[in-house]
C-alpha cells in the first residue's frame, strides 16, 4: 500500500499516514507558471495498492486537476489498484438540472475521476447520497456523525439532556435524524427556509419545540455562513437557550469567519478537517475543528487488506 497526498490538504493527509504507520509515497506534485499541472511519482508503484488523497475544495478546479493528472501517473506507472480518496467532493452541489440549460456537473466530474483511471473512489459525507450512482466504479461514502458524536458527548460530559438537533433545511432530515438517535434519541426540529439564490435564504418557519432548548444544528456543509447564522437567530428568536454548529465541510468561502464571529446567536461551529482551513479561519475562536483521519484511516486499511467496510456506516 502507497499513499500519495495532493497539495490540497497536506495537513490531513500527514495524519492519515501517521495513523497506518506509513510514509507518503514521494511525488512531485506542483503548476508552471502558465497554469500546468504536473505530477512525477518518484517511486516504483508498480503492482502497488495506491490511495490518492485530495480534496476538490478551492481552488477547486486546480484541485481537481491535480487528482486526476496524478490518477492518470499513477496508472501509466503500472500501479495495480488506485482509489480516488476524496474527503471534501466538489462539485457535489451541482447533483441535478437545477434550472433550464444547466448542467449536472457532479456527473461529470464523476466521469473524469473514472476515465482518468481510479478503480474506487472513497468519500465523506457527500452533499447528495445519489452521487454514488454517477461513479461507475465502487464508491463508499463514509459519515462523520461518529467523530462529532464524540465532541458533544465531551462538551457535555455525557448530560444530554435540554439538547435538540436541528436540520437546517428539510432536505437534510435525514442527516440530522442520525445523529438525534446516536445522542439518545434526542428531540428534532427542522428550520425551514426558502433560497432566493445561491448562499442567500430565508428562514419561514420552525418545526418543533425549541423553546428552553439547546440546540445542536447538523449539516453537511458550510459556505458563506449566511444561512447558517440565520438559522441560530431564528432559533433564538423562538426561545432557544443557545445554538452550536456541527458542519462536515467547512468550505468557508467570502470571509465566512467573520459571519460567524459577528453572530450573536450562534455559539460556535464545529467543522471537520475534510477541507484544510486556512490561516483566518484557524485564528477564529468560535470555529473549532474534529479530525476525520481515523476514520479514513481505517477505511483505508480495510480496502488494503480487502476486509469489509460496512461497519464504518453504522
Amino acid at each position: 500500500m502507497k499513499l500519495i497526498a495532493g497539495n490540497s490538504n497536506r495537513r490531513l493527509s500527514e495524519a492519515i499516514s501517521a495513523k497506518l504507520a506509513t510514509g507518503l509515497a514521494e511525488a512531485d506534485i506542483r503548476t508552471f507558471k502558465d497554469g500546468e499541472v504536473f505530477v512525477e511519482i518518484q517511486e516504483n508503484v508498480r503492482g502497488e495498492d495506491v490511495f490518492v488523497i485530495q480534496s476538490t475544495s478551492n481552488p477547486a478546479n486546480d484541485n481537481l486537476l491535480e487528482l486526476l493528472i496524478t490518477i492518470d501517473a499513477l496508472t501509466r506507472a503500472s500501479a495495480s489498484r488506485v482509489t480516488a480518496v476524496i474527503p471534501y467532493f466538489g462539485y457535489a452541489r451541482q447533483d441535478r438540472k437545477a434550472g433550464p440549460r444547466t448542467p449536472i456537473s457532479a456527473k461529470l466530474v464523476a466521469n473524469l475521476i473514472t476515465t482518468a483511471g481510479a478503480d474506487r473512489v472513497l468519500t465523506v459525507d457527500l452533499h447528495a447520497g445519489q452521487i454514488q450512482g454517477f461513479f461507475d466504479i465502487p464508491t463508499d461514502n463514509l459519515y462523520a456523525v461518529k467523530e462529532f458524536e464524540r465532541r458533544i458527548r465531551a462538551d457535555h460530559q455525557g448530560a444530554l439532556d435540554g439538547l435538540t438537533v436541528v436540520s437546517p433545511d428539510v432536505g437534510g432530515v435525514v442527516r440530522a435524524r442520525a445523529l438525534s438517535k446516536r445522542l439518545d434519541d434526542r428531540p428534532l426540529a427542522i428550520v425551514d427556509k426558502r433560497r432566493e439564490g445561491p448562499g442567500k435564504s430565508e428562514v419561514m418557519n420552525i418545526i418543533g419545540d425549541v423553546k428552553d432548548r439547546h440546540c445542536l444544528i447538523f449539516d453537511d456543509i458550510v459556505d458563506s455562513g449566511g444561512t447558517l447564522c440565520n438559522a441560530a437567530e431564528a432559533l433564538m428568536d423562538k426561545g432557544a437557550k443557545s445554538v452550536v454548529a456541527c458542519v462536515t465541510h467547512g468550505v468557508l468561502s467570502d470571509h465566512a469567519e467573520r459571519r460567524v464571529m459577528a453572530s450573536d446567536a450562534l455559539k460556535r461551529l464545529i467543522i471537520s478537517d475534510s477541507i484544510e482551513t486556512t490561516p483566518e479561519v484557524a485564528a477564529c475562536p468560535k470555529i473549532e475543528e474534529v479530525s476525520i483521519a481515523s476514520l479514513l484511516a481505517e477505511a483505508i486499511r480495510r480496502i488494503a487488506n480487502e476486509e469489509s467496510v460496512s461497519s464504518l456506516f453504522d
